[in-house]
């Protein structure tokens, strides 16, 4: 059963970095517009496309009907661009909440999340890199492409003009292929916050929470009812939502779309967990 399919953009300077470390890995007998599909690990294939990877419309079309069926992860290595050119690494899901679509995929929707294996990435991000003073953090949903596979970005924000350090394209090459879904915890929507959404990086960070749509606030100004309820339904095992703040659970689109959730209904995480990459990430967005 493969459980990851990784889309490597050959114009995207961390997809490329990332598998220039991996090397050339055995090719299958499977090829998708011309190009194999590669072997990682048992459960994890390679497939390098030739575009960017927030244009890749339905890129999960193209993959065997077979493979398809499995219900694979798409997981997106990327080059993170922000106004502040900060140094980071960030995990999100795919999708625009909003009547816009600026980045790729279509207005007001919405790709399945992988709250679990999102959480994984995150958790391993955080502990390679904390070390090397990156913070690591979620983002909110924001961009394309649009696949009907449950889907996820994994970045770098180089904060260097000059590209990704070698150091972060290393942490990326290495957490990749430990990515799993094995945790216990619980999932939920995550609502409000800044683009960087630091509560609830927080939360996943130091308790037994994986979230997988994440809104941000600023989202919220033009959230419908019927995007809303695609957002819960589309988080993988959703218990319920987190809010960020009280008053974000009285939008009229959010009332009664699941449960409200406490911030204390998870359990903490065993052991310490470095809060470096919440701090930094509460600084980045300026919250």
């Amino acid at each position: 059963m493969t459980r990851l399919v990784v889309m490597m953009s050959s114009v995207d300077p961390v997809a490329d970095a990332v598998a220039n470390l991996w090397g050339t890995l055995p090719a299958t007998d499977v090829h998708v517009d011309g190009a194999p599909l590669r072997q990682l690990t048992e459960s994890i294939l390679v497939l390098r496309r030739p575009g960017t990877h927030i244009h890749d419309e339905r890129v999960d079309l193209r993959l065997p009907v077979a493979l398809r069926d499995e219900r694979p992860t798409l997981v997106f290595p990327s080059i993170h661009r922000s106004r502040e050119n900060i140094r980071s690494l960030t995990v999100h899901p795919l999708g625009n909440p909003g009547p816009r679509a600026e980045l790729g995929g279509q207005p007001r929707t919405l790709v399945p999340a992988d709250p679990r294996r999102m959480v994984s990435a995150l958790r391993l991000l955080n502990e390679r890199s904390e070390p090397l003073g990156i913070p690591a953090t979620y983002e909110a949903t924001h961009h394309g492409p649009e696949v009907g596979l449950p889907a996820f970005f994994v970045e770098i924000g180089s904060g260097e003009r000059t590209g990704p350090s070698p150091e972060a394209v290393r942490v990326l090459a290495e957490v990749i292929p430990r990515v799993d879904e094995s945790s216990t915890d619980r999932v939920a929507l995550g609502v409000g916050g800044g683009h960087y959404v630091p509560h609830f990086t927080d939360l996943a960070l130091h308790r037994r929470w994986a979230f997988g749509h994440l809104l941000s606030r600023h989202s919220l100004e033009d959230l419908d009812r019927d995007t809303a309820l695609r957002a819960y339904a589309l988080t993988q095992g959703a218990e319920g939502v987190v809010y960020s703040r009280a008053q974000d659970a009285n939008l009229p689109a959010l009332e009664g779309i699941g449960p409200r959730l406490r911030d204390q209904d998870a359990p903490p995480l065993s052991g310490s967990v470095p809060t470096t990459a919440t701090d930094a990430a509460r600084s980045a967005s300026g919250t």
